[in-house]
């Protein structure tokens, strides 16, 4: 049950109205093992997912045939609202990056006029989802316009310190995948780590990283 009250549609309801909410939106449960396509491009997607285990990668193919790492979404997000909701097709590809258990959740619900407080209350939360996923964005073209690898990585790890509200997180990416998200050199990206902890910037293992204010 966890990983569907960490997720904001669902936060707070008492148990009855947490299963009239599953019908309101069809929940049904589906287990993924790594690598399965959950949307190909552009392939349009009839319900959006809330990750109840495991990780879901959401990217798209740039005009070189590059990859780009838009997210990786883990237990209790969620990922495709908006696609889901404005039944469009994209250019996006969404996988399983691990072994995955989906509950997807359908929109038609969202569409009509409430008929309860409890629907008025889900398609109030289900827009504020699509207003934080914008801010989301808005942050993430703040990163990607910055000039260099070090002035990208930077502006990721303070959105990230904020987001945790700690100067120690984790971050949801291999070095692999950060590089696609940062749209970097692999290498180059590993380089960098390396001159900023050595530079007393920041300290880092595997995918944990805390900023100290060095350099």
């Amino acid at each position: 049950m966890r990983p569907l009250y960490d997720c904001a549609l669902f936060q707070g309801l008492p148990e009855a109205e947490l299963h009239a909410a599953l019908r309101f939106f069809a929940a049904q449960e589906r287990a993924f093992p790594r690598g399965a396509l959950l949307k190909a491009a552009p392939a349009p997607l009839h319900a959006f997912g809330l990750v109840l285990d495991g990780r879901v990668r959401v990217s798209m193919t740039d005009i070189d045939g590059r990859e780009m790492l838009l997210s990786q979404v883990g237990a209790g997000q969620t990922f495709g609202e908006a696609l889901c909701y404005l039944q469009s097709g994209a250019p996006i590809i969404i996988s399983a990056a691990s072994d995955a258990s989906i509950l997807w959740l359908r929109c038609e619900g969202l569409r009509r006029p409430p008929q309860t407080e409890l629907e008025a209350l889900l398609q109030q939360r289900f827009t504020a989802m699509l207003a934080r996923r914008t801010l989301q964005m808005n942050d993430r073209i703040q990163i990607l316009s910055r000039a260099g690898i070090r002035e990208k990585l930077m502006a990721f790890f303070t959105e990230c310190a904020r987001d945790a509200g700690s100067s120690a997180f984790d971050i949801p990416f291999d070095r692999a995948g950060m590089a696609a998200y940062l749209g970097v050199d692999r290498s180059a990206l590993s380089r960098m780590l390396s001159q900023l902890q050595a530079q007393g910037v920041l300290r880092y293992r595997k995918n944990h990283f805390e900023l100290l204010g060095g350099g």
